[in-house]
Order: C-alpha cells, then sequence, then structure tokens
C-alpha cells in the first residue's frame, strides 16, 4: 500500500515543520518559474522608450529579481537556505504586458523552486512599483514553476510548455 498524500511541511499532529533534507544527495537542481504584469500602452512606450520617471524599470526589475532569489529563506518561512550557484532573471517587453522569466540553478540538497518564484515576484513588484504612477490598473499575473531538473523526483515540466506566457494576458477595465 502507498503513503498517504500530505503536505511535506506539516508533521504528524498538524504543526509547521522544516523537512529534513540531510538524506538526501547532492545534485544539481535548476527550476524556472514565469510571470506576466499586465500594463498599459502608455507605459509600454515608456519602457520601450526614454524609460519610467522613476529609472530604469527593467534593469532595477532584473536586479530585485536576483536579490529576491537570494533572500527566499527570510521571506518563506520554511524554505531551506541553500547554496545558489546562479540567478537568471528576463524581462520581455511585449504589447500590453513584459513577460518575466527567472531560472535558478543550485548544487544542494533541495531545489530551488520557490528561489526561482520569488525572483519572479518581486521582480514583478518592483515593476509594478516603479509603473504604477503612469498605470494604477497595473497587474502581476501568471506566476508560477513550469520546470524543474534534478534531485530525487527527476525532471518536471509543465505540460503547456516553457513557451507560454502566463494566462489572461487580457485586462478588463471597467467601473465593477
Amino acid at each position: 500500500m502507498s503513503d498517504p498524500v500530505r503536505l511535506t511541511h506539516v508533521d504528524d499532529q498538524g504543526a509547521a515543520r522544516m523537512v529534513d533534507v540531510s538524506a538526501k544527495d547532492v545534485t544539481t537542481r535548476t527550476a524556472t518559474a514565469v510571470g506576466r504584469l499586465l500594463t498599459s500602452p502608455a507605459v509600454i512606450e515608456l519602457l520601450r522608450g526614454e524609460g519610467m520617471p522613476k529609472g530604469d524599470a527593467l534593469a532595477v526589475a532584473r536586479i530585485a529579481g536576483i536579490m529576491g532569489a537570494k533572500r527566499t529563506p527570510d521571506l518563506v518561512p520554511l524554505c531551506h537556505p541553500i547554496a545558489i550557484s546562479g540567478v537568471k532573471v528576463e524581462l520581455a517587453v511585449l504589447d500590453d504586458a513584459v513577460d518575466i522569466t527567472a531560472t535558478v540553478r543550485t548544487t544542494d540538497r533541495t531545489g530551488v523552486e520557490m528561489e526561482a518564484l520569488t525572483a519572479v515576484a518581486v521582480a514583478g513588484l518592483t515593476l509594478h512599483d516603479m509603473v504604477k504612477a503612469v498605470d494604477p490598473e497595473a497587474e502581476l499575473t501568471g506566476v508560477r514553476v513550469v520546470s524543474k531538473t534534478g534531485g530525487r523526483s527527476g525532471d518536471w515540466h509543465r505540460s503547456q510548455g516553457l513557451s507560454q506566457s502566463p494566462s489572461g494576458s487580457q485586462r478588463q477595465s471597467g467601473s465593477g
């Protein structure tokens, strides 16, 4: 009989716990996450042109994403501090949005999915902060892991593939 499905960060009494990874093998692991900041044509024009009033929004968001990945255990209480080998944050300016992709790599006993998610979220939040004066309706959406490699569970890729951008690229407007 197989073990029942349960949350790994909760013990048998329901109390939160940090998973013990000491018995796991040290392997190379990667994770890629994506997200999208939906925004106005005015913001897109500024991002493609001379920039935002607060400075180079894309460069600041990229650095913020890298910093976010490095600070993940400080933000997510049960996340292990690990030795991150590399973080790559990419921002693609589209006609109605900015796509954010983060890939994180480590050689450690646990994966880097949370670090990749945090990198995307922090890059998106930073970009939102920088564009909100021009577009207060900007919306961060679709933050999710799209792939991971390494570790005991092996490789995993979201079924819709890496090239699929976050869903919901159309922002609805109106007065509630």
